[in-house]
């Protein structure tokens, strides 16, 4: 096993834009991470706007000039958005096809139609999880929940024994696989290969959604027995269209980026030179963006046509989508400004400096570094573009699998306990009519399976990689 000591990122710590001593700069963070906790928890403002007043506070008392603050924030910002903007944009343009086309009502149909009742919570964990990897978690859990609400209600079933496995797959998704905005950050960040984080990030998935969804939602429904809210079932997409696409191309539409991904990191390992035509070619075909685009184009085909949209239609529906992720760029765009205060500052150095002597796996202090930062704000997307941007120096020794490893290990942490900082705490317990104990005792114990399970799995693959 590869493992980077602390040390060896002293070497590559940037100049920093204050020299202030490790007290004042541990006392800037703790500040700067707790005005953004209280603006977003108890003055209800937007992350944006709290995290670019946190990232100012982080400066000033840390001591760092107000104009090198702010262009360090902006850089951050810039940097951020330029690295993922388009990526996150285009997945939701494929997202919203999925869902409007009633593409992911045909999935969860099928699939259910097939499932037997012993089978049901397995079943909605890999429903979960294929209609989880083009979209947003909020929009999965949007997508989900009639399926959930109805699937419950037939069945007789605790609705934890079927919303916990729907959640831990779509949660899984959004913390571990690309193109979710946060794997993305990270992979830019530290530079790993998409198509290998892609690999083994499934590899990691696949157990870590097995115990924190079926295995876990047992003991959920006997600590938390509710039935499904009658009040609480939206509309489904495809009830209003005379028809949608079918099963079979619905999902090879929604997996085809991740075999173009994956088929570029293949290429990688049996070419292994960048100057070969075929690399060439595939490096092409496989980066993120060229992907995705197929994807959105294929999709209009395949999903919008098949469901009877006119050209209009699908102009309408691609308009759609890109207003809601505006804020979701903002958000993700502030954190990079954010990340990148505190690198500036010196925090990087000051972890590297004070971790020293701890003896930890690189891996295990990025984990650790996420998880701190979750609990502190809420939010995983923050919690992953923090991190990655404190912990980026260990990659530059790391090799290729490593570096992914380095990126699961991130996004594992940032799923750490989920609380009442976090709004998709509450997204859940609403959509599910639970009080706050229980949404702790269902959800929060759920995301944090999700994450010790994760981290565990990065380590033991670590160890034959």
């Amino acid at each position: 096993m590869t493992h980077l000591s602390v040390e060896m990122l002293a070497a590559d710590a940037a100049e920093p834009i204050t020299t202030a001593g490790h007290a004042q700069l541990g006392i800037a963070v703790l500040a700067g991470i707790a005005v953004i906790v209280l603006l977003i928890t108890k003055f209800k403002l937007h992350a944006f706007l709290s995290l670019i007043i946190g990232s100012l506070v982080l400066g000033a008392v840390a001591g760092a000039p107000l104009d090198k603050t702010v262009t360090s924030f902006s850089a951050g910002l810039g940097t951020t958005v330029a690295g993922t903007g388009v990526l996150i944009a285009l997945g939701a343009v494929l997202g919203r096809l999925l869902a409007d086309s009633g593409g992911a009502d045909q999935i969860v149909d099928t699939i259910l139609a097939k499932a037997g009742s012993k089978a049901m919570p397995w079943a909605m964990v890999l429903i979960a999880g294929i209609v989880g990897l083009p979209i947003f978690f909020e929009v999965g859990i949007v997508l989900l929940i009639p399926v959930v609400l109805l699937v419950a209600k037939r069945g007789n079933f605790s609705l934890m024994r079927i919303g916990i496995p729907a959640l831990a797959g779509l949660s899984v998704m959004h913390g571990l696989i690309p193109p979710h905005p946060g794997p993305l950050v990270a992979i830019d960040a530290v530079g790993a290969n998409l198509g290998v984080t892609l690999a083994l990030g499934v590899v990691v998935a696949i157990p870590t959604a097995i115990i924190a969804g079926p295995v876990f939602s047992r003991y959920a429904a006997r600590w938390v027995d509710i039935q499904p809210p009658e009040n609480l079932v939206p509309e489904r997409a495809s009830d209003d269209l005379e028809k949608r696409p079918g099963f079979g191309i619905t999902v090879a539409t929604v997996l085809l980026p991740v075999v173009m991904m994956l088929a570029k990191a293949l290429v990688d390992i049996v070419v292994d030179n960048p100057e070969h035509q075929v690399q060439k070619v595939f490096d092409v075909i496989g980066s993120p963006l060229i992907a995705l685009l197929t994807a959105v184009i294929v999709a209009m085909f395949t999903l919008g046509r098949a469901a009877g949209f006119t050209r209009g239609r699908i102009a309408a529906t691609v308009e759609k989508s890109l207003g809601p992720i505006a804020g979701v760029l903002l958000i993700v765009g502030a954190g990079g400004g954010f990340k990148q205060t505190l690198v500036d500052a010196g925090v990087g150095q000051m972890i590297m400096d004070v971790s020293k002597g701890w003896h930890l796996s690189a891996l295990l202090l990025a984990w650790l570094i996420a998880v701190t930062i979750r609990l502190a704000t809420g939010s995983a997307t923050v919690a992953t573009i923090s991190a990655a941007g404190l912990v980026a120096p260990l990659a530059a020794e790391m090799s290729t699998p490593h570096a992914a490893l380095l990126v699961l290990a991130i996004g594992s942490g940032s799923l750490f306990f989920s609380h009442v900082n976090d709004a998709g705490f509450w997204l859940v317990k609403e959509y599910f009519g639970m009080n706050v104990g229980q949404t702790l005792k269902t959800w929060s114990v759920m995301e944090t399976l999700i994450s010790v399970v994760g981290i565990v799995c990065v380590l033991l693959l670590s160890l034959v990689l």
